[in-house]
């Protein structure tokens, strides 16, 4: 029997969001493969946001060029990505959650977001949760329940699409025990690869490996992290303090490669005023600035830098920009060009009474 008022955390994760958006309002595309990225044109550079479960079963994905996803699904629908249609709808949908009672909402992005509740049948709460969602936005979602914040994000996966599905301690090693470590949320190929050569292959495994080999392989932070996750350890604290921007990002797909000095510096200089456009805003200096150059074919390097000082002003951030970009490897075709400039977080209000 469930603990009288729980607490429970609740993971809501909006059914192929973006495709579910522009399904509603050209109803003609339901059932029907669709795929959002770019200006639309898969003749231009461009990368798939997300596709409809129609076009995934093409095998699309998001992050593809848009180009390889309609070799793969040449039957599907491209469309161009409308962020302002996005965001309108996510708004609507964190509206609905925050007006639930008894709920704390910490929203994770447009289609997600964890609640937090007190209730003895977080399976009814659930269901109550993809009633409203779908009765005031016409969106589906799926929800994942869990005693921490890990687990439910986790059970959310066991619930798709617009299923509910609940993962405890009880019963993290039956569901989770015998799966891949890359089925748990923070690890990718990358540590998977790496944990795999110490013979971890399972999160069980990854529950059971000596604490040691993990300090050693990821230092003492994540280490312990990891260890703490094959078990599935992790937060219970849903905090629905609003969002604060730490950094503002832009970045350029050119449709032709730059390979002139002039192109090059003309992009950057572009680049560097629309993102400083976005941090005057924020009205807080900036801190540090990191610079991604994508060469062609598709090799990515990035350049870091903190600032001397914080500062908001646009001569020494492009100064600043324009050195990190000195570190390119001159004369290679650039085909991306990405800057995100880091900000002072504001401090704590002193009149705001202390967590």
């Amino acid at each position: 029997m469930d603990d009288v008022l729980g607490p429970w955390v609740l993971h809501v994760d909006l059914d192929q969001f973006i495709a579910a958006v522009e399904v509603l309002r050209r109803p003609e595309l339901t059932g029907v493969p669709l795929i959002v990225g770019g200006r639309g044109d898969p003749r231009e550079r461009a990368v798939v946001a997300t596709a409809s479960y129609e076009a995934r079963a093409f095998g699309v994905g998001s992050g593809m060029s848009l180009r390889l996803a309609a070799r793969k699904a040449p039957a599907a629908v491209i469309l161009p990505v409308d962020a302002a249609a996005y965001e309108g709808a996510s708004a609507q949908v964190m509206g609905v959650l925050r007006g639930m009672d008894g709920a704390v909402v910490e929203v994770l992005g447009w289609d997600e977001a964890f609640v937090g509740v007190r209730t003895g049948d977080p399976e009814a709460f659930a269901r109550r949760v993809q009633a409203e969602v779908l009765a005031a936005t016409r969106l589906h979602c799926s929800v994942g329940i869990g005693d921490n914040k890990i687990r439910a994000k986790i059970a959310t996966g066991f619930g798709k699409p617009r299923g509910v599905f609940r993962l405890t301690a009880a019963s993290w090693f039956e569901v989770m025990g015998h799966r891949p470590t890359i089925a748990l949320w923070g690890v990718g190929p990358r540590i998977a690869a790496r944990l795999a050569k110490h013979g971890i292959g399972t999160v069980a495994e990854l529950a059971d490996a000596d604490l040691a080999v993990l300090v050693g392989e990821f230092g003492p932070r994540m280490g312990i992290w990891y260890a703490g996750l094959g078990r599935g350890h992790g937060s219970a604290a849903v905090d629905d303090t609003p969002w604060v921007a730490r950094g503002h990002s832009r970045e350029r797909t050119f449709q032709r490669d730059l390979t002139a000095p002039e192109q090059v510096d003309a992009a950057i200089r572009q680049l560097v005023g629309e993102v400083l456009a976005d941090v005057a805003r924020e009205g807080r200096p900036a801190v540090r600035l990191t610079l991604k150059v994508r060469y062609t074919p598709f090799f990515t390097k990035t350049f870091s830098r903190a600032l001397p000082e914080p500062t908001t002003d646009a001569a020494v951030i492009l100064a600043e920009t324009l050195a990190l970009l000195a570190k390119r490897q001159a004369g290679r075709p650039i085909r991306l060009l990405g800057l995100r400039v880091e900000m002072t977080m504001p401090e704590p209000d002193p009149a705001e009474p202390a967590p």
